[in-house]
């Protein structure tokens, strides 16, 4: 078994537009899946004139992981008698004459989440998988809900790769079922995006700040800013962004405010005996980022205090040479990039509050949200100090 197999209908032709070709595409990731699921998304071995196409990829019913599926073992044969290939290629192809799909509605209905091609792909997963298992058409309650919960995890596997590559347009990934009788909701997850986040629980250390920003492939992505403070004659040094000349003068804003106005911040800051030595981490391969300076300016006062930020917080937001706060573009997008990555809180220029309508409700409620309206104020909410 290869990593991956990915199934779905695709329309043959304009000719042709009410029928579908079925197809399947096998193959492998190229890293670990804690990597993939930090950096990229589980499309992207495709070529690349397709590994970004949303709207290919939408059309993808189900994504079986072969990282799920044990290897190849010499007890898996069987002694047994078994059906010849042409013997099975004929049961399968009569077998697409009937469908299973509505088993489904016999004791289950879709949740809220499942949008027209959600619940396509999820029927005819439910139906093929019957067939497969029990091609005579009796199955029990117990039997369809088994099904049901892998064909919903398939299904929403090809979702959270949608998201990552569409943005808000497949915002809706929290698939669920409901009880006929009970009228319990049941909530299907995908087990790999639970393994590890970038923003771990638990305080982090001072001089730490995760933000999120466009990256200069134009996606957006988690950083991670570490600011370490060691014993020296004033100097300032960065590592991480390499030779982009955008992103160095950003946090050379940084640096400069920091030296202006760290006396607005607490008297105890002293420069003339330290260097400060920063270290920018681009979390998810997006490339360099020129929004930083407003996170930078939080991460430099963290260290000089010693004082760590709020727990699974996110900085958003970038600031000017003289102070003046820029908004967040692509508000929802950033926040659910926000989540994802794992923050349970995030710190908001004010400018961005008349852009709160356009996040979906339930995503919003997802964070403890603070507004700031200052470089200064960032700091003492950011830091937890009123």
């Amino acid at each position: 078994m290869k990593d991956f197999m990915a199934s779905g209908s695709f329309a043959r032709g304009k000719e042709e537009k009410n029928a579908n070709a079925s197809m399947v595409f096998v193959g492998n990731i190229n890293q670990s899946i804690d990597v993939v699921m930090k950096t990229s998304h589980l499309f992207d071995p495709f070529p690349a004139a397709m590994a970004y196409d949303a709207a290919f990829f939408d059309r993808m019913h189900y994504y079986l992981p072969g990282w799920e599926i044990p290897k190849m073992r010499p007890e898996f044969f069987t002694n047994e008698y078994g059906f010849i290939t042409d013997y099975l290629a004929e049961f399968l192809r009569e077998m697409r004459k009937r469908s299973f799909g509505d088993a489904i509605e016999r004791h289950f209905k879709l949740g809220s989440h499942l949008n027209q091609r959600d619940t396509i792909a999820v029927r005819k997963s439910v139906s093929e998988m019957l067939k497969l298992l029990y091609p005579h058409g009796e199955f029990t309650r117990e039997e369809v809900e088994e099904v049901l919960r892998y064909a919903l995890e398939g299904r929403r596997r090809v979702k959270e790769q949608l998201k990552k590559i569409g943005g808000m347009e497949f915002y809706d990934v929290h698939f669920s079922y409901l009880d006929n009788d009970s009228f319990e909701e049941h909530h299907v997850s995908v087990p790999e995006q639970g393994s590890g986040k970038l923003i771990p629980e638990g305080q982090g250390k001072p001089g730490h700040v995760y933000t999120v920003s466009h990256g200069d492939t134009g996606m957006l992505g988690v950083y991670k800013l570490e600011t370490e403070v060691v014993g020296g004659n004033g100097k300032f040094e960065v590592t991480g962004v390499g030779w982009d000349r955008e992103a160095r003068e950003n946090l050379k804003t940084a640096q400069n405010y920091f030296k202006a106005n760290k006396k607005n911040i607490s008297g105890s800051i002293s420069i003339d005996s330290s260097n400060f030595l920063m270290h920018v981490a681009d979390c998810q391969g997006v490339g360099s980022t020129t929004e930083l300076a407003l996170c930078a300016f939080v991460a430099l006062c963290g260290a000089a205090l010693h004082k760590p930020l709020q727990s699974q917080m996110v900085v958003l937001g970038n600031m000017s040479i003289g102070g003046t706060i820029n908004k967040v573009e692509e508000l929802a997008n950033t926040l659910q990039v926000c989540f994802d990555a794992g923050a349970k809180k995030i710190l908001l220029p004010m400018s961005s509050a008349v852009d709160i309508g356009t996040v979906p409700a339930d995503l919003f409620a997802k964070f403890q949200t603070s507004f700031y309206t200052s470089p200064e104020d960032a700091v003492f909410k950011a830091l937890g100090v009123e």
